[in-house]
């Protein structure tokens, strides 16, 4: 009998995707990676693993067939599925055309298009920050001016904040939609970064103030309810994260109820879906749906919380299998990120392995090598790594997640500039 493989469209960044592959491995499953570009730095992070990868144009579903079709005579494949939003609804795509669980991919593509989710949840009356999409820097003023300042300028394509920041006054707005319409903002090729290339347009959104929170969801079971800290503002970086919000029971069936209505009014009712919120005098307000997981560490904050391992659960959905969503544990799990403080060249990190020892540390991890060159984008690449902990209290949690950090320290020397 031909082993059975999971094929993953695109790796995923960092940690997530490291992880996708070793809970496929515990499934018995070959892990095998389809991307543009194998070659790339982020799949140094998987190095050591028994992966196999595809060079192949994740945009070009025909091309991906065709290397599965191939993969089909060596493996039996019994799921694919990807962690990256761009690719997920040609995954989609691809399981119904080799008969497998996934996602539904007109669901998928409605959602990933931030004006288009915006316009669906309008409908089905979610509440949201008023907004308007724009073409160009007259639209883009006309827009904020009907809001009021200060603004959120976003992408209607992408993720990871990539593009999002807060704009307090018209030099601010200025600079920025001349940011994103000259397509700076962009991380990589994929299908949804070049339909921005070839029609870009702007999100305009009244600034929501108030308390974050993230919803976990998988199906139609909300697994848990977290709570994020940013750094300062114009970006929208996290600093550190919480789950189990310190919600009471009628704010957190508030959010479960506004959650259940995303899904409703996206038809996302099918694997993973990632919502976040700000609370704000109007209640439970929708930031953003995501039709995938909360990337790296919140799976890992989740296990550490509930014993949920949110990774092979997906996993065994894709390949036909019933999930396990039972809570074996309930802790409060804490997560610090670890941010870049200045561009330049990474030159030593210390600390990670002391701080992964200290007791309650579930992880203590670097996601980037050393001499790599770090460029701050006001985004998730900023984080170069987090320490993840848990225990039976907040308190505790917090004590030790600042434990472990008084530990861990690294250097960053500055990029030389003409003349030196």
């Amino acid at each position: 009998m031909a082993r059975r493989a999971l094929v993953l469209v695109e790796g995923g960044p960092w940690g997530c995707g490291l992880l996708y592959v070793q809970a496929a491995q515990r499934l018995g499953l070959r892990p095998i990676i389809m991307s543009a570009d194998p070659a790339s730095t982020q799949y140094d992070y998987f190095a050591g693993e028994r992966t196999e990868t595809v060079r192949v144009d994740t945009e070009d579903l025909d091309a991906l067939i065709r290397e599965c079709s191939q993969l089909c005579e060596t493996y039996g494949i019994a799921g694919i599925t990807s962690q990256e939003e761009e690719v997920y609804a040609t995954v989609g795509k691809l399981c119904r055309h080799f008969d497998l669980p996934g996602p539904t991919p007109t669901s998928i593509e409605r959602c990933c298009d931030k004006f288009t989710q915006r316009e669906l949840l309008a409908g089905a009356g979610v509440q949201m920050p008023a907004y308007r999409v724009a073409v160009n820097a007259t639209e883009v003023e006309s827009a904020a001016a009907e809001i009021g300042l200060p603004v959120i300028l976003k992408p209607t394509v992408g993720g990871g904040s990539s593009g999002v920041r807060l704009c307090r006054n018209v030099d601010e707005l200025a600079e920025h939609t001349a940011y994103l319409l000259g397509g700076k903002h962009i991380r990589l090729p994929s299908p949804t970064q070049r339909k921005w290339q070839s029609s870009p347009r702007i999100l305009v959104e009244e600034f929501a103030q108030g308390p974050c929170y993230w919803a976990d969801i998988m199906g139609d079971q909300i697994i848990g309810i977290g709570t994020g800290d940013f750094g300062p503002p114009p970006h929208f970086v996290y600093r550190g994260s919480t789950i189990p919000a310190p919600l009471t029971d009628d704010e957190h069936e508030r959010i479960a109820d506004v959650s259940l209505s995303c899904l409703r009014a996206l038809d996302l009712g099918w694997g993973p879906t990632g919502i976040e919120f700000r609370w704000t005098t109007r209640g439970p307000v929708v930031i953003e749906v995501n039709p995938r997981l909360h990337g790296t560490p919140t799976p890992q904050l989740v296990q550490a919380a509930y014993g949920v391992d949110l990774i092979t659960e997906h996993i065994k959905l894709a390949i036909g299998h019933e999930c396990d969503l039972r809570r074996r544990h309930s802790y409060i799990a804490g997560a610090r990120y670890l941010v870049a403080d200045r561009d330049g060249t990474l030159d030593w990190i210390s600390g990670d392995s002391r701080a992964a020892d200290i007791p309650g540390v579930a992880e203590a991890k670097f996601y980037v090598a050393l001499k790599t060159p770090i460029v701050r984008k006001g985004d998730w690449r900023d984080c170069i790594g987090h320490v993840v902990a848990a225990s039976p209290s907040v308190a505790q949690t917090e004590a030790i997640l600042q434990r472990a950090v008084d530990l861990i320290d690294w250097s960053i020397t500055p990029f030389a500039t003409l003349g030196e």
